[in-house]
């Protein structure tokens, strides 16, 4: 487990839930049964890989939601080392809650445990197909990496040109660092198998979607009501994925990182 904890959900802000959960449904995610941890109104829909968690209640959305059991002890051990928290709750009578930003402003919030009952049904890709990343704007990938490496320790892939990505595996989130000028926000990346038939659903339940959006070859760009935008393409847009292990040589990706500032 990643010091952060285990990856819960992508948090957002909604003002209508109903009409997030029925865009998320059309497009064949799937509705789960949450606990009673939250006083607001809450729902959450997931595909069997990404759960989406839609919040009606202000907070600094969209937020990486991640659960650590121990999390007084983490919070102590991350304020020793230079994390600095924008909210903590911290009680023996309340559910507890840290939140903080990494470098480009992106919160990241810590539960002490999962709000929602885990999906019972085997992975089920949605029409868009299977997660690629929650991708993230960074102004610069190398600085954003640094922040990112000691919490999400794993590194998947990188890429230097056209422009500079990495994708870093936060115990269960692929979490991707792009510098594309395209970005507007915290985003769902999807590859998905059937172009036609995910145009298609489009269209026939009138959801606005744009064609090839700019972003790293995506052929659609869908919004949802609350504000995410997904991304689809036809392929992972930074090719074949690899996994560096302790026997591999990183070498390169330490000396990028260290030079990051």
């Amino acid at each position: 487990m990643t010091p952060i904890g285990q990856f819960l959900e992508f948090s957002v802000h909604t003002t209508d839930i109903l009409e997030s959960l029925h865009f998320y449904k059309t497009l064949g995610f799937v509705e789960l049964e949450i606990g009673d941890m939250w006083t607001h109104k809450y729902a959450v829909v997931s595909d069997g890989e990404l759960n989406i968690g839609l919040h009606e209640r202000d907070f600094d959305a969209p937020a990486l939601t991640f659960v650590q059991h121990d999390i007084a002890k983490h919070a102590r051990a991350m304020t020793d080392r230079g994390f600095e928290f924008s909210y903590m709750q911290l009680d023996e009578d309340a559910f507890n809650e840290l939140r903080f930003a990494d470098r480009d402003g992106h919160m990241i919030t810590m539960l002490e445990a999962r709000t929602f009952h885990a999906s019972e049904e085997p992975d089920r890709d949605s029409a868009c197909g299977s997660l690629i990343e929650l991708t993230l704007p960074v102004r610069d990938v190398l600085r954003a990496g640094k922040f990112w490496a000691p919490i999400a320790p794993t590194l998947l892939d990188m890429r230097e040109e056209p422009t500079m990505h990495m994708r870093f595996d936060a115990d269960g989130a692929p979490i991707g660092l792009s510098e594309s000028i395209a970005l507007s926000g915290p985003s769902l990346s999807f590859k998905c198998p059937d172009r036609e038939a995910l145009l298609t659903l489009l269209e026939h339940n009138g959801m606005r979607f744009e064609k090839f959006p700019g972003f790293e070859g995506a052929f659609a760009a869908v919004r949802a009501p609350e504000g995410t935008t997904v991304y689809v393409f036809d392929e992972d847009f930074l090719g074949e994925a690899y996994e560096v292990d302790e026997s591999e040589d990183t070498s390169a990706f330490v000396a990028l990182i260290d030079n990051g500032d």
